[in-house]
């Protein structure tokens, strides 16, 4: 069993307060804590200003690591590329990367290779890793699904390249009209080339 909590509520500022509530799920038999390393605001913050505005509180998921050494502990929140999960790792047992690969799920395409050291990937480009989706669309297409849903996970393939903003506005203005298909992929592709 794990669970997924913040580091506390509000303007809650007390260590002891945080470690006191993970020892209560460890010693309930939790196999793992997933700890979003900022406070949730309960009052005063939208969701989309919890996600941001409440200061990231690694240190403290760190600290609960090194007082509960052999309980699994996962550190969430604020993660932007590989690098710094690497970095999280030699301090906690886990990242979870929460946002980030959404908006940029070309982000995955190196984990084995540098986050476990696997030596026999190959690398294959954005334009590969749409192609070798565009099957699986196809068949979702057919099964009557409608495109938006298997868009959402690759409009943000080409984050950071060249014309990404006119792929992602073309898709999300024509993705959603009856009857989308395959077609709206196709063309939102001449923007990238």
């Amino acid at each position: 069993m794990t669970v997924k909590h913040r580091t506390g509520i509000d303007q809650q500022d007390e260590y002891d307060v945080f470690r006191e509530f993970a020892r209560i799920q460890i010693e309930a038999g939790v196999d793992a804590l997933i700890v979003h390393a900022r406070n949730a605001w309960l009052q005063g913050l939208s969701p989309k200003q919890n996600r941001d505005v409440p200061p990231l509180r690694y240190q403290w998921v760190y600290r609960l690591k090194q007082d509960f050494p052999d309980t699994e502990i996962i550190i969430n929140g604020g993660i932007k590329d590989l690098d710094a999960a690497h970095q999280h790792l030699e301090l906690v047992d886990g990242v979870m990367l929460g946002r980030e690969p959404y908006q940029n799920p070309y982000l995955l395409h190196q984990v084995d290779a540098q986050i476990f050291g696997a030596t026999n990937q190959r690398f294959i480009s954005r334009f590969e890793v749409l192609q070798s989706y565009y099957p699986y669309i196809e068949a979702q297409l057919e099964n009557g699904q409608p495109l938006t849903r298997m868009v959402r996970h690759i409009i943000g393939l080409f984050h950071g390249e060249p014309n990404s903003k006119q792929w992602r506005r073309f898709i999300s203005e024509n993705a959603c009209k009856k009857p989308a298909g395959m077609d709206v992929l196709y063309q939102a592709e001449q923007f990238l080339n």
